[in-house]
């Protein structure tokens, strides 16, 4: 199975993520994406396959969103792709790409359903443990 993720090792969600697909058994690319961001055709394709909008995909938190003014319903979708790409710390991550699909692993977890053999159960970082719903 192929795996990519769009990854920032400061981000305790992304380091969580990468840890599961990894136990997995996945050997995944790794992007970071801060280091290299996505070329503005790729980042419109992820968004198109997330089935949300470039709003949705804008990161707030430690960003420079306020400062932007990136609240402002003025900003079209174009408008906020351009800004993603100027400043791609405003792209909220993880995003991991697998034949399975494409998912905003917001929370970590998420990411159980994109692989082939996941985990039955995590710890995460801060020591919350996820078990795998059986099915």
């Amino acid at each position: 199975m192929t795996v990519t993720i769009y990854h920032n090792p400061a981000c305790g969600t992304s380091r969580n993520t990468l840890a599961m697909i990894r136990q997995s058994g996945e050997a995944p690319e790794v992007i970071e994406y801060l280091k290299t961001p996505p070329s503005r055709a790729r980042l419109v394709e992820l968004i198109g396959a997330l089935g949300i909008s470039p709003r949705e995909l804008l990161r707030e938190k430690g960003t420079p969103y306020a400062e932007l003014g990136l609240a402002d319903p003025k900003w079209s979708d174009d408008e906020l792709i351009d800004f993603m790409l100027e400043h791609p710390i405003l792209i909220n991550r993880p995003i991991v790409v697998t034949p399975k699909g494409v998912r905003l692993c917001r929370p970590s977890e998420l990411v159980l359903d994109l692989l082939d053999h996941p985990v039955e159960s995590f710890v995460k970082e801060d020591g919350e443990a996820v078990a795998r719903a059986k099915r």
